[in-house]
């Protein structure tokens, strides 16, 4: 069984943390102003806008700010307000006991994935790979992406549709979703944080890697078994890609097409999830319906 985190409602609150990467007071600000048009209020930790070099704060400054969200009852969600690198850092570090007896949303992105798996692998707690603070800046707050993570916490039906790719491999297919940033996927495996994927849907995306990165990326995944046994795999936006000197000779789309090409389960190419404003909030934990078809693919939460 899988622990659904309660649904929000006007007057609860969103505590705003950054688990990782430094953000700036002026980057933010908008997500909290949207929130609380939502009809949200918000706390903001002592994370946001704090930077200790790269970071937020130091190790024990960022594990100590998410705790506390995790920990107060009064804490309704937690939204992650950017990713960058960190998370891994602290992970082991958590206390989940009292998270367990009152779980909550986790909201983000990129190196949240080491949280959505975590949370879900050793607890079965559902979390929320969304849009994080960034996302609202620059006129974008309204758009439908953002707007889906508003959808999806306030317990809408996520009912996704994107347009047919040349390498997908049609089919259906019913599972519980799993998946996130394909390099902290990979980084995850022989951790407490390693994830399952037997039976899952699998969704994976990436930015700024070389193209043969994400080639050695998912070649780690089949060799591991990480590609067996699949319902179906979603494969995201990789953006911002980079080639060598020497050209690799392939695109990131050939790449991955060139190693799950023969799977039996639907594999579907270009879905709107990533690094960039359209990335729809996916469900981690949560069961999904999966349709690739000659004309569309269409991805419905259960």
């Amino acid at each position: 069984m899988v622990t659904i985190p309660p649904y929000l409602k006007k007057g609860d609150t969103i505590g705003l943390v950054c688990p990782a990467g430094y953000m700036p007071p002026e980057n933010y600000m908008t997500c909290v102003e949207t929130l609380k048009e939502w009809g949200f209020q918000v706390e903001i930790g002592k994370t946001p806008g704090h930077q200790y070099n790269y970071f937020s704060g130091t190790d024990d400054e960022r594990r100590e700010d998410i705790q506390k969200m995790m920990d107060d009852k009064n804490i309704d969600a937690i939204l992650c307000a950017r990713g960058g690198y960190g998370v891994g850092r602290i992970i082991d570090k958590l206390d989940f006991k009292k998270f367990q007896k009152r779980p909550k949303w986790i909201v983000g992105y990129s190196d949240i994935t080491v949280l959505h798996c975590h949370a879900y692998m050793n607890y079965k707690i559902a979390t929320l790979h969304a849009p994080m603070a960034a996302a609202f800046n620059d006129g974008q707050k309204d758009n439908e992406y953002v707007r889906s993570v508003y959808d999806a916490l306030t317990g809408k039906k996520a009912n996704y549709y994107t347009e047919a790719h040349q390498f997908n491999i049609q089919g259906n297919c019913k599972g519980r979703l799993i998946g996130g940033n394909l390099a902290l996927l990979t980084h995850l495996i022989g951790t407490d944080s390693d994830f399952s994927t037997k039976n899952k849907i699998l969704f994976i995306e990436d930015v700024g890697e070389y193209i043969y990165n994400v080639d050695r990326m998912m070649i780690q995944l089949k060799r591991n078994g990480k590609l067996d046994g699949l319902k179906g795999l979603i494969i995201g936006r990789f953006s911002e890609m980079k080639d060598t000197t020497v050209p690799y000779g392939k695109s990131v789309e050939q790449v991955i097409h060139e190693i799950v090409k023969d799977a039996d389960y639907p594999v579907c190419f270009n879905f709107p999830v990533g690094h960039q404003d359209e990335n729809y909030a996916l469900k981690v934990g949560c069961k999904y319906e999966l349709q690739v078809a000659s004309d569309g693919v269409r991805l419905k939460e259960e």
